[in-house]
């Protein structure tokens, strides 16, 4: 059993900042690739950020410049931290861990960017 615990959703205007927080419960559990994914009705979950655990990281071209996605392997933990947000970025996030096959989702994240 792993849980994904994730933070920091919620309500900002255009042009503001959140970081959301993502933490694999216990310590039986050592993803080697970590995420956020995103998504928004009539459409298709996407990724938005990935990073290994070497540090190796990759983003959507929607997001570049924008988000910053970080890890702590210590604690299992996956960050992102998203500026200037615009109302596209309007969706439920998903934090991801994977590691030998198997893949765990957090609850959803509501990010709600007003115009």
């Amino acid at each position: 059993q792993v849980q994904l615990v994730e933070s920091g959703g919620g309500l900002v205007q255009t042009g503001g900042s959140l970081r959301l927080s993502c933490a694999a419960s216990g310590s039986t559990f050592s993803p080697d690739v970590m995420g956020w994914y995103r998504q928004t009705p009539g459409k298709q979950r996407e990724p938005v950020a990935v990073i290994t655990s070497a540090g190796s990281t990759s983003y959507a071209d929607s997001v570049k410049g924008r988000f910053t996605i970080s890890r702590d392997n210590a604690k299992n933990a996956v960050y992102l931290q998203m500026n200037s947000l615009k109302p596209e970025d309007t969706a439920v996030y998903y934090c991801n861990g994977s590691r030998l096959g198997l893949v765990y989702w957090g609850q959803g994240n509501q990010v709600t960017v007003s115009s």
